[in-house]
């Protein structure tokens, strides 16, 4: 090969030289060069190398080493991939400019796919023109724009009140009456405590202040109560084209063993008398009597004995007619007189039946006079009560008082409605083994259906079976007749209303609303026998200083357990050191728990026509637990009477024994002085109380230490006689001074 001579060198330094010059300008200030097709490069005759540079020529000894046309066509490329924005690309290799420029086109592609508010951008993206040309508007320029259009809109009408009708109960929390205002609970509290009322958001307010909040806050109240759950249960007027009539319903009342019992037997044709303990009616029967035209009575047999008051006053009120019973031979009572009482509260008018004619002491005239004085005037007198004289026992004039009824009945126009739900009164109710809770009830309107619901004061139940006055079962019972129904959940008392209702939901709710109302009434009366300090010690001291019999009662029937409970408590009404109390009453038999609830109070237990059961009764004789069982009431009242009678502290009584008058003083060595006396009145006895007068004023009382007769000691000094005296712990004695010896007895009290 041959060596380049040295203008050949100098030439080909000098066009490299130039084209390092052309590549360093920027390719966007340059027209597009023309693509020049690519010439074959004439392939030099190079000598062996220079051993001063037999070395590995570096990448940049390459690149700035390369031929002319190489070097182009690599600018070219980068040109074609980097839009020709390529900075000072003489310092990097061809690789690492290429890399750069494929970074650029994936970001430009990017850009182009997803806006560019969700990327974060770079130093050089910021620096670089194209990348703020084709970016998106930002963030706080669209919000910009949106504030200026709202100004540019105007300012908004104020939203409009909407004004809601709130449902306000007697008792609310705030966080409920904010909901039912849908307004914010923190302005409730504000209202609230403008008012004086600090309270949080889960404390429960009244109805009043809840009200005032509604009206501030521009709402309508609509009050309602708990008690609107027995709105169901109001009853509504019949039309008259629905109604039909009815048997009357007849109370008999007057005065015990007046002969009402036996009245009812003989119109019934049974013997009701002798299935009573002693004669005497303890419980309301009901029963309904057909006659020969086929007119229906119902009758309802009240007891005549003064306990029985309440349950004569349930009995006048639900009745049509009251047959008031009056003995020939007797006069009008203190239980007529409340009889009648009864009636004319009750507005029920009266049917005089004066019985035991065919005794011979009889004298109906001096009844009716007697009736005078109570503003009762017979027919005969020129009044308006009708009388009829009957005899019980010779049925003589039953027929009259019959036809008498029926008269009254038809004066009165009865009538009911029996297409409605049936509503009644409860006459009795008891729990019976094997059948469960059994009311009596009379049937005043509509038709009462087997697998009914009902409500009866504060129990409710479902029809399971209903049986009439034979003890017969019958499907259905209408007004005017006087049915015992099963089914009940507990046991009603007598006097409760009974009513029908559509389901048992509501049934449910009913009843327990109403023994929450029984608990609250019981919690208000408790805390208002407590109002004060002070009288809770007082009660306390009064609780020390007298006695208390604590009782538990068991009936057969309610109205059994009313008239024993209430006569118990009359007893100790005007006795401050006595008192008795109820701790329980129910209806039913003696259980485990009565003993056990008397074991714990020391309690008597009272069985009215009801028994213990096996496992109480044996549990009675190992606790040592009092059971009395009684079918009569007298007895249980005699009874507790001599129990309270013992309880009552005795009454003490000063007795006085008599007096002896001092005549001469005597002082004896270690015995102090001695009085010698004269016995004037009376007698003195050793180890009675003395006093000691002076000048008739009391100045000592005492007790005498010693008496003596001469120099014996002796237990008694008789009148005329002269003793030696000396005082317990006393010496002012004196000449003239008199000594009155007296005794203190005490003597038991008696229940009046």
């Amino acid at each position: 090969t041959r060596k380049l001579t040295n203008e050949e060198r100098e030439a080909r330094a000098q066009a490299l030289k130039k084209a390092r010059e052309g590549g360093s300008q920027s390719k966007s200030s340059l027209p597009p060069r023309p693509v020049q097709e690519e010439k074959p490069v004439p392939q030099e005759t190079v000598t062996a190398p220079d051993p001063d540079k037999a070395r590995k020529p570096s990448e940049k000894d390459y690149t700035s080493t390369k031929p002319l046309e190489i070097k182009k066509k690599e600018e070219e490329e980068i040109d074609l991939l980097g839009d020709g924005a390529v900075e000072d690309t003489d310092s990097l290799s061809y690789r690492e400019r290429l890399k750069m420029a494929q970074a650029k086109q994936k970001a430009a592609k990017k850009t182009d796919a997803e806006p560019r508010k969700a990327e974060r951008i770079t130093i050089t993206q910021a620096l670089t023109e194209d990348y703020d040309r084709d970016r998106g508007p930002s963030m706080s320029s669209i919000k910009r724009a949106k504030e200026k259009a709202k100004q540019l809109s105007g300012p908004k009408p104020p939203p409009v009140k909407i004004k809601r009708e709130v449902i306000l109960p007697e008792v609310i929390t705030v966080q409920e009456l904010a909901n039912r205002m849908a307004e914010r609970s923190g302005d409730i509290i504000k209202s609230l405590m403008k008012m004086g009322v600090m309270a949080t958001i889960n404390q429960t307010i009244d109805a009043d202040t809840a009200e005032l909040i509604i009206d501030e806050f521009g709402h309508s109240v609509k009050r309602v109560t708990e008690a609107d759950v027995e709105d169901v249960l109001e009853d509504h007027d019949d039309e008259d084209a629905n109604t039909v009539s009815r048997p009357p319903i007849v109370t008999i009342m007057g005065h015990v063993d007046h002969g009402k019992t036996s009245l009812l037997d003989a119109l019934r044709a049974t013997d009701v008398v002798s299935g009573e303990a002693g004669g005497i009616t303890q419980h309301i029967g009901a029963y309904q009597i057909t006659m020969k035209n086929g007119s229906k009575i119902t009758f309802l047999d009240t007891p005549g004995h003064e306990a029985f008051t309440e349950m004569r006053a349930r009995g006048a009120n639900v009745t049509d007619i009251v047959v008031l019973v009056v003995a020939a031979n007797d006069s009008v009572m203190p239980q007529t007189i409340e009889a009648i009482r009864h009636a004319k509260a009750a507005e029920v008018p009266i049917i005089v039946a004066i019985n035991k004619i065919d005794l011979p002491d009889a004298n109906p005239q001096k009844i009716k006079q007697d009736l005078l004085q109570h503003e009762v005037i017979i027919e005969d007198m020129g009044g308006d009560v009708l009388c009829i004289e009957v005899s019980a026992k010779q049925k003589k004039n039953l027929d009259k008082l019959e036809e008498t009824i029926l008269l009254q009945a038809e004066i009165l126009e009865l009538k009911a409605n029996q297409n409605c739900k049936a509503r009644g009164t409860v006459v009795e109710a008891k729990q019976e083994q094997g059948r469960g809770n059994v009311a009596t009830v009379l049937i005043q309107k509509g038709t009462l259906k087997i697998g009914e619901i009902f409500i009866a004061g504060k129990e409710w139940g479902r029809i399971r079976a209903i049986l009439n006055d034979h003890g017969k079962k019958i499907k259905e019972a209408i007004p005017g007749q006087p049915v015992e129904i099963l089914g009940l959940q507990g046991t009603p008392m007598a006097g409760d209303q009974f009513i029908v209702v559509d389901d048992e939901a509501k049934a449910r709710e009913i009843s327990e609303f109403r023994y929450r109302k029984m608990k609250d009434t019981a919690a208000a009366a408790l805390a208002g026998s407590r109002s004060s300090f002070e009288q809770m010690i007082q009660t306390q001291r009064e609780n020390e200083q007298s006695e208390t019999l604590p009782i538990i009662i068991k009936a057969d029937v309610h109205g059994s357990l009313e008239a024993l409970n209430g006569s118990i408590q009359k007893l100790s009404e005007g006795n401050k050191d006595i008192n008795t109390n109820v701790l329980h009453m129910g209806v039913g038999g003696i259980t485990e728990s009565d003993v056990q609830l008397a074991n714990a109070s020391n309690a008597l237990i009272i069985g009215f026509n009801v028994r213990a059961n096996p496992q109480a009764r044996e549990l009675a004789t190992r606790e040592a637990v009092d059971i009395r069982y009684y079918n009569i009431i007298y007895n249980v009242l005699d009874d507790i009477k001599g129990i309270l009678s013992g309880m009552l502290s005795p009454v003490e009584r000063e007795e006085y024994i008599g007096q002896a008058e001092i005549r001469q003083v005597f002082s004896i060595t270690k015995v102090g002085k001695v009085a010698g006396c004269m016995v004037t009145m009376g007698d003195v006895k050793r180890g009675a109380k003395v006093r000691l007068l002076r000048d008739n004023v009391v100045i000592h009382e005492g007790s005498l230490k010693t008496l003596k007769r001469f120099k014996d000691e002796v237990k008694e000094v008789k009148e005329g006689m002269e003793c030696g005296m000396a005082f317990e712990n006393y010496d002012d004695i004196k000449d003239g001074d008199v000594i009155e010896c007296y005794e203190i007895i005490e003597e038991a009290r008696q229940i009046e």
